[in-house]
């Protein structure tokens, strides 16, 4: 028997709690795993509370994130004793996730934990942290270089923003931090932000082309705020979009695309081929300071009180990053 918050949508409502499961119910997979920390991203929240239909299946265990111990392995790949990590790959929507004690998933969907990386560390980088690493490889593989000019990072005080900041100033770029949240000022510092914006300034509905401000982006907000982003580029200047949380539209034009040679790079974790995963992965045990990581990190939770603090990510009230203790 095992822990794990479970999702069930019946007609009795959708509801999710905590719950003791037999692991003859996880679902097929080459490798089972002991799992020793998940994480809370903004996708686990919906699917939590319900407020968005991220949940395909029922009953379902959310969770996008696991970091743990393999117990049992039909892939040859991997034998008991591994320390390994999962991202994305549908868990936590159409597959059992990380938010338990038990895994059971796909060899494919491994990964080895880097030496120099704990399981907590792991997952206080989790699929933000990850997702970050991949906007960053993405603005360096188009030629953006810390000499062409600052970067700006939407969502700073979110876990994209967060680790996103926190590379790119490791990595010499100077980074100007969009947030809401002005009183994170010093926070976002800390991180190596050398510039505060009110993100207001770039949620409004904008003009299709604005004054030049910066080399590239990060942007986890997208809407308005990834059309002025974009607008504001330099010429043949680079922006990775990896969200949404201002919303799914694009009320964008063409015009710096065509007429500054803008370019705009999606970012999909959920799917990224494995040599790019691996690679983020040993770049994010090279270049993300652990000072800063532990700034970003957060107090640790347990399972159970995953369930409040759903409702506080949504509301915006949290910065960085969730880390869950399945143990405690």
């Amino acid at each position: 028997m095992f822990k794990a918050l479970l999702i069930n949508k019946d007609d009795s409502g959708y509801r999710t709690g905590l719950e003791s499961l037999d692991e003859n119910h996880l679902p097929a997979g080459d490798v089972q795993i002991n799992i020793e920390y998940s994480t809370l991203n903004y996708k686990d929240a919906l699917a939590i509370t319900g407020k968005s239909t991220i949940a395909r299946i029922f009953p379902l265990i959310p969770g996008i994130d696991l970091a743990g111990i393999v117990e049992n392995s039909h892939d040859a790949r991997f034998k008991p004793g591994d320390r390994i990590l999962v991202n994305g790959w549908g868990m936590g929507e159409n597959h059992w996730g990380g938010l338990s004690q038990k895994a059971r998933v796909p060899g494919d969907w491994l990964v080895p934990v880097p030496d120099s990386i704990s399981s907590h560390e792991a997952m206080a980088i989790g699929t933000a942290g990850y997702t970050a690493m991949l906007c960053v490889m993405a603005l360096e593989r188009n030629g953006i270089t810390p000499g062409q000019g600052e970067i700006v990072v939407t969502g700073a005080t979110g876990g994209v923003g967060s680790v996103a900041i926190a590379l790119l100033a490791t990595l010499g770029y100077q980074v100007a931090a969009s947030t809401g949240r002005q009183h994170e000022a010093d926070y976002l510092k800390k991180l190596g932000a050398a510039e505060i914006i009110d993100r207001n300034t770039l949620s409004a509905p904008g003009k299709p082309l604005a004054k030049t401000r910066w080399a590239g982006a990060v942007d986890s907000v997208g809407s308005h705020t990834l059309a002025n982003v974009c607008a504001a580029i330099q010429n043949e200047g680079t922006v990775a979009a990896c969200g949404l949380a201002q919303g799914m539209d694009f009320p964008a034009s063409v015009a710096p695309f065509i007429l500054r040679g803008v370019s705009l790079i999606g970012i999909n974790s959920v799917l990224c081929p494995h040599e790019r995963r691996f690679e983020a992965w040993k770049r994010l045990a090279k270049d993300l300071d652990k000072g800063k990581l532990a700034l970003i990190a957060g107090p640790t939770i347990s399972l159970q009180e995953t369930l409040d603090a759903a409702g506080l990510l949504l509301a915006g009230k949290v910065r960085g990053r969730i880390v869950v203790d399945v143990n405690r």
